[in-house]
């Protein structure tokens, strides 16, 4: 077996596929969130032309996986691309922002995993176009998030294309509802967007990824968006240098550990990892994918050798040896023949210096369906990631990772942490906030955001991976800046960390 990879084993847990034709060519998330209360996640699956799903979590804990369908009517909505979780009014239930060829719809949760239409209620304006992108931040002291969609190629009625690219709005809130949508304008048919701290310095800015395929004059952008100001994008003057990739999805994390967060881009044949340059002084972005192992451009079995298409991307700990792993799914966009038509997805190790290594095969994941959307989460709350990955004409495919063992005798590898972090009056899940986990003289961050992947993303446990250590020195870096005290934590558990707490709130909580 390959040297720090994970066997996993599949299973046919979830009855949904994504269907239809050009307008659903891209697209295909999973929303994963806790909507019933259990502490265990859910997901909600984009359908295309076939209704979108939602599933409850029904797995035993540290056992098998197993979800029963959701029938909850707000729910079934057709034309979905692309889900994404967050508690926009800071009622301690999980919303649902929901991306369609057509109006995009603003579910709002009311716990129990049910649903209704909040469009008109919070003043959304959910727009006539293809989206495919969408990412969340708060501003300032508002109650609401600032929200941004992102708009793809522009059709028609019919799903014929109609010339150029639809634009990306900026909804900012006034005060319980929102405002007109804001253009982001140029517009260059954008299929993911991410709201980070790039430079740490508490400005959360748009970096935004663009299909190169559908715009003459364009590149990928970074948008200032300072609170009280009008959006603009980053200058050459500043640093910001020109990029064109057929943009599919964003995944951002510090790989290389000096505490600011690197940004892995999806394309098709040219996937990027982009580091600053000179720091945080400036958007200056150099690739260092091809050292560090990760340009995944051509499938690493079979016998296609044409250049792969990747979609959703993502960085999380699967074999929990302290080294943060990439995902990254593939699938070609229909039958494009100068791409592979075969063509698997990646799973990327880790290890100590900072590359990354092919461990998919290893790990029992090779698979030839196409797919989209995917998600990297433990279901079972065993400390060890389990992985979901939406297709195009094919079910859906779940698979538990049972560590080094098999189905029949789970045996975990390295040991683990599940946070979950806590905040009064707005922003109640902390997203902006800095998670710092020290072990020994090693320290990785966690940024807690909302967007980015291809279509889809999670909210819930952040899950840390420590190896052979017996424990954690945790501390959080709050959205507005400030830092709490470093919390030393056992290895294996879930804890929540409270705003203004000096120790964390195991779960479950235990009983007097």
């Amino acid at each position: 077996m390959f040297v720090g990879a994970v066997r996993v084993g599949q299973a046919m847990l979830i009855r949904a596929r994504l269907h239809g034709e050009f307008t659903f060519f891209v697209g295909g998330g999973v929303a994963v969130f806790d909507c019933d209360g259990d502490a265990m996640p859910d997901v909600y699956l984009a359908g295309g032309t076939n209704r979108a799903s939602l599933y409850r979590n029904a797995s035993t804990p540290g056992g098998e996986l197993r979800f029963a369908a959701d029938g909850d009517a707000a729910t079934t909505l057709t034309g979905v691309t692309g889900a994404y979780p967050l508690d926009i009014d800071a009622d301690g239930n999980t919303d649902l922002a929901v991306l369609r060829l057509g109006e995009n719809v603003v579910l709002r949760g009311h716990g129990d995993c049910r649903f209704t239409r909040a469009n008109e209620e919070w003043g959304i304006d959910g727009g006539e176009v293809w989206t495919a992108a969408f990412s969340a931040t708060w501003e300032g002291d508002n109650a609401l998030p600032t929200l941004a969609f992102g708009g793809y190629v522009a059709v028609d009625t019919g799903g014929n294309r109609t010339g150029g690219c639809s634009d990306n709005v900026l909804l900012r809130p006034d005060g319980m509802r929102y405002a007109d949508p804001v253009p982001l304008t140029p517009s260059l048919c954008t299929l993911s967007m991410l709201f980070s701290d790039w430079s740490r310095t508490g400005q959360r800015d748009l970096r935004i990824t663009n299909d190169r395929q559908y715009y003459r004059d364009g590149e990928e952008q970074l948008w200032r968006i300072a609170d009280g100001e009008a959006p603009r994008l980053y200058t050459r003057e500043e640093g910001w240098q020109e990029l064109k990739v057929w943009g599919m999805g964003i995944a951002s994390h510090d790989v290389t550990g000096d505490g600011l967060p690197e940004v892995y881009l999806t394309s098709m044949g040219d996937n990027k990892l982009q580091s600053l340059t000179a720091g945080a002084a400036q958007p200056r972005y150099g690739d260092i994918a091809f050292r560090s192992g990760v340009t995944a451009h051509r499938p690493y079995t079979g016998d296609n050798l044409r250049p792969s298409t990747a979609w959703h991307a993502e960085f999380q700990d699967v074999n929990n040896d302290g080294f943060v792993d990439l995902y990254v799914a593939k699938g070609n966009v229909d039958a494009m023949p100068e791409f592979a038509a075969a063509d698997p997805n990646n799973l990327l190790l880790g290890q100590a210096d900072a590359t990354f290594v092919e461990g998919a095969e290893a790990a029992g994941i090779v698979s030839f369906t196409t797919t989209r959307g995917a998600a990297l989460a433990d279901f079972n709350l065993d400390g060890m990631l389990d992985l979901i990955e939406v297709n195009r004409r094919e079910n859906v495919a779940v698979w538990r990772n049972v560590g080094w063992g098999d189905a029949a005798t789970p045996a975990p590898m390295g040991n683990w942490l599940g946070i979950r972090l806590e905040q009064d009056g707005s922003n109640r899940d902390a997203i902006g906030a800095w998670l710092e986990v020290r072990v020994g003289d090693r320290t990785t961050w966690k940024e807690l955001t909302v967007g980015g992947g291809h279509a889809g993303g999670p909210l819930g446990w952040v899950h840390a991976g420590l190896g052979d250590a017996d424990g954690a020195e945790v501390r959080v870096q709050w959205p507005d800046g400030e830092v709490g005290p470093w919390m030393e934590i056992d290895a294996n558990k879930f804890v929540t960390i409270a705003r203004g707490a000096a120790t964390p709130v195991p779960w479950p909580v235990a009983e007097d």
